[in-house]
């Protein structure tokens, strides 16, 4: 399916604000690497790598590794730049966290959940209910799904008296939704993450935002796929070894 030119420039919008300096995608010119150690690109004092609709930027904390990740990025595409085994073999890494697909939506192409899936209702973001899901989710996933900091509604399934499954965005600058998704082990396999993540990027659009979707398992990348969003790069956060002192 082509990309949507304007939902490209959305995307490319908020990773380039997120970089904290001024930076910018430059198709068919290459990575354009910069300094920013207070980068929203990746964790403090990590390396960011961003690729969205075959361009690229990337952050790092210090002066000295600009150029060493410029010259090491330039020569791979897109997708090698956040491909692990690939910057493992130019780059001297000590941690990696990701890849994780972005994907974007847009109201024409948005498939929500109809009448007939699973009773979706609203509740505040720090509810109790939502904390305790989180708690017997396991905290990979509770991190992963982020829900402690979305700042839209939690939009919830029950089962009983205990929420089962739970959305919510939290607003990022550029003007994203930036959705997390989280479903009680037990409960996953039926939907729930489709109904409450299309909750959550109805309310999302209706707000003037852009719902994001970042994820890094192929269950939660069906997912938004699912809803009509459309995968258009990958993040990629890397911890670089210092050289040793002899």
């Amino acid at each position: 399916m082509p990309i949507d030119p304007s939902l490209l420039t959305a995307a490319r919008a908020v990773w380039e604000s997120l970089a904290g300096v001024p930076v910018a995608f430059r198709p068919n010119r290459g990575p354009q690497v910069v300094l920013s150690p207070a980068s929203g690109l990746c964790p403090p004092g990590w390396a960011g790598v961003v690729a969205v609709g075959g361009a690229v930027i990337a952050t790092v904390p210090e002066e000295a590794w600009a150029a060493p990740v410029r010259a090491a990025l330039a020569p791979l595409s897109a997708g090698a730049a956040v491909d692990p085994a690939a910057v493992r073999r130019v780059l001297p890494v000590a941690e990696l966290l990701g890849p994780a697909a972005l994907a974007y939506l847009d109201a024409a192409h948005f498939r929500p959940v109809g009448d007939g899936g699973p009773a979706v209702v609203h509740l505040p973001a720090r509810h109790a209910a939502v904390e305790e899901l989180e708690r017997e989710s396991g905290a990979q996933d509770a991190d992963e799904a982020d829900l402690g900091r979305i700042t839209s509604p939690a939009f919830v399934v029950f089962d009983g008296e205990a929420v089962v499954a739970a959305a919510g965005y939290r607003r990022w600058a550029g003007g994203a939704a930036h959705i997390g998704v989280l479903t009680r082990p037990g409960h996953r396999g039926r939907g729930l993450a489709g109904a409450t993540g299309s909750a959550a990027a109805a309310h999302a659009l209706a707000a003037g935002l852009l719902p994001q979707w970042r994820a890094r398992i192929p269950a939660s990348r069906r997912v938004a796929a699912a809803l009509g969003f459309a995968e258009l790069g990958a993040q990629l956060s890397v911890r670089l070894q210092r050289p040793s002192r002899r």
